[in-house]
């Protein structure tokens, strides 16, 4: 994992604002930013790609971000910020919501609504940046946890943020993949147990079948007999009634069951030496491997052959 550092020690005062704003869009997107003191403004900014997701540590003085409607005009990609504030406070407004996270919490950033981020003292932030397509593998609709605060010192929360904070001190040859999506499972895992919000599936009980017909899925991806016949009874409800659950978040059980096997081998698809492909599909319940190749296109836009080689590659320029 190379690191990619800033800093505004060696800039004239007059050039550090200007040259800030370049920083954070490169590091996020581009943002409005107020400085309290532009000509006495400091700031250090570490970046590195952990797998696809991307973790920085921001240390600065007083500032307040805008994200603005014309930042996000002609936007490509949908992505999500996770501070996790070390030093000081952080004020957070979007969609109405309007919060304060202490040192010891968390909160979610949707790059795709304005906002206004700020802090009144000086700051020591872990961020990480997430496509929101990746964490939406995981979290249904992961919009609704976006301005709230959540405990990152306790429980689920706090194996989260001491990961994040201990991957920036690791450098290893091999093995940035798997860590990133430890890092997007575990935030995922966090978000689900610790919302006041809800998952909205229409009720409590529902959402509580919901969420462990999901983890009877997902422990059992390479079980042959995977059905939702099986799902339901391991969850101990009617077939009809799990096909309801799962009409609440509009999606079916069987195509729940095939999205989360498809991930499941694009995953394993980025370890070194997985196997002959028609071993990774037949291991995630595809005895067609020409069947697996077509959907795994249509889910990811290519094929598993094709990114199979695709990450050998990365790992070859990354060794």
């Amino acid at each position: 994992m190379s690191v990619a550092r800033h800093s505004t020690d060696s800039l004239p005062a007059p050039d550090r604002a200007k040259h800030w704003h370049g920083v954070i869009a490169e590091a996020y997107f581009p943002l409005q930013l107020t400085f309290r003191d532009a000509a006495r403004f400091q700031g250090n900014l570490e970046m590195r790609n952990v797998g696809e997701v991307g973790l920085s540590r921001l240390r600065t003085e007083p500032v307040q971000y805008e994200r603005q409607p014309r930042h996000i005009t002609g936007a490509t990609e949908e992505q999500y910020l996770i501070t996790i504030p070390l030093r000081s406070p952080v004020e957070f407004r979007q969609l109405g919501r309007e919060v304060r996270c202490d040192p010891g919490g968390f909160l979610l950033e949707r790059g795709d609504e304005p906002y206004r981020f700020s802090y009144a003292a000086a700051n020591d932030l872990c961020v990480l940046k997430v496509a929101k397509p990746l964490l939406a593998e995981k979290l249904r609709n992961p919009d609704r946890f976006c301005a709230i605060v959540f405990d990152g010192q306790s429980g689920l929360g706090g194996l989260f943020t001491t990961m994040a904070q201990q991957v920036e001190q690791i450098t290893p040859d091999q093995g940035g993949t798997v860590l990133g999506r430890h890092l997007i499972e575990l935030l995922a895992l966090c978000l689900d147990r610790n919302s006041d919000s809800g998952p909205g599936a229409g009720s409590a009980v529902r959402a509580a079948h919901l969420r462990r017909a999901e983890d009877v899925i997902r422990r059992n991806l390479s079980h042959p007999d995977l059905s939702p016949g099986m799902v339901a009874d391991t969850c101990g409800i009617s077939k009809r009634y799990l096909h309801e659950v799962f009409a609440d978040v509009n999606s079916t059980v069987a195509q729940f069951i095939r999205e989360q096997r498809l991930i499941a081998a694009r995953d394993l698809l980025q370890l070194p030496n997985p196997g002959p492909m028609s071993d990774v599909a037949y291991r995630f319940g595809f005895s067609d491997q020409a069947q697996f190749s077509r959907l795994f296109k249509a889910m990811f836009g290519q094929t598993p052959t094709s990114y199979r080689a695709q990450q050998s590659r990365a790992s070859q320029l990354h060794s």
